[in-house]
């Protein structure tokens, strides 16, 4: 049996569903058959083949991550498209990305408006030493602070912003309590968000608002079945023109409004 085979076969057995494209990711990481089949030991059980390859892409760039950071996912890209569409008019657009976690977002965001100024904020030691070597090993120059999203202090910091954009914890306490055996390796601070899942939308809505100038963006990502609530906290808060955007897979995944002031 071919290494292909044989890895292919350890990760069918513990029921990875694409099995046989991540042997073939494994192996072009790393060639040396013992490595591999080491790799892919930890990979049937269930670590996250982000952090086992210490790479992943997010809007066509390679992101360094690894225990203590988010991992980038497909599904936020839809973020980034959604404030794409609404800022590539805008020349010279601030930026402020709250939960930069590896620095995904607030680094694509950068990449696609080269003339932007982008700022990402990340409480996390760990996490945020992710977004720097991201930021480092891409060659493009992004503020990063280390702090609070939900300090009103750091709020108070900022002015006159084009676009916040945030994709804050937001699991529900039911959610934590039946994680994916891959998202359970996953750091809990990037992934709860309260009781409900709401707990950031709240504070963020509420004492981020004044750093937008008027007419400026506050674009979410969601989770399942939050569209409403979030619409909602954005309404009370004196946003307008509040919209959903659609993910790959049709799910509610993007709520953005307008600062009115």
């Amino acid at each position: 049996m071919s290494v292909t085979a044989h890895i292919t076969e350890m990760l069918e057995r513990a029921g990875i569903e694409n099995a046989a494209q991540e042997a073939r990711w494994i192996l072009e990481d790393y060639p040396d058959a013992q490595t591999a089949e080491e790799i892919a030991r930890r990979r049937a059980a269930h670590e996250p083949l982000q952090y086992l390859l210490k790479s992943w892409e997010f809007y066509g760039l390679p992101m360094k991550v690894g225990k203590g950071v988010l991992s980038p996912r497909q599904d936020t890209e839809t973020l980034v498209e959604t404030v794409l569409a609404r800022l590539r008019g805008v020349t010279a657009p601030q930026i402020l990305d709250l939960c930069t976690g590896s620095g995904c977002i607030a680094l694509a965001l950068r990449h696609e408006l080269p003339g932007s100024n982008v700022t990402g904020m990340e409480l996390s030691p760990a996490a945020f030493a992710y977004a720097k070597e991201n930021a480092a090993a891409l060659g493009l120059d992004i503020t990063l602070i280390e702090g609070d999203v939900l300090d009103a202090q750091n709020a108070a910091r900022f002015r006159n912003l084009d676009a916040i954009v945030c994709n804050p914890p937001y699991l529900t306490a039911e959610d934590m309590a039946h994680l994916q055996p891959e998202v359970a390796f996953e750091p809990e601070t990037a992934l709860f968000g309260g009781a409900d899942g709401l707990h950031y939308y709240r504070i963020i809505t509420r004492i981020w608002r004044q750093a937008l100038k008027p007419g400026g963006l506050l674009a979410y990502e969601i989770g399942a079945g939050q569209a409403a609530d979030v619409a909602e906290i954005l309404r009370q808060n004196g946003f307008a023109e509040i919209g959903a955007v659609r993910d790959y897979c049709g799910m509610e995944r993007v709520i953005i409004g307008k600062n009115v002031k």
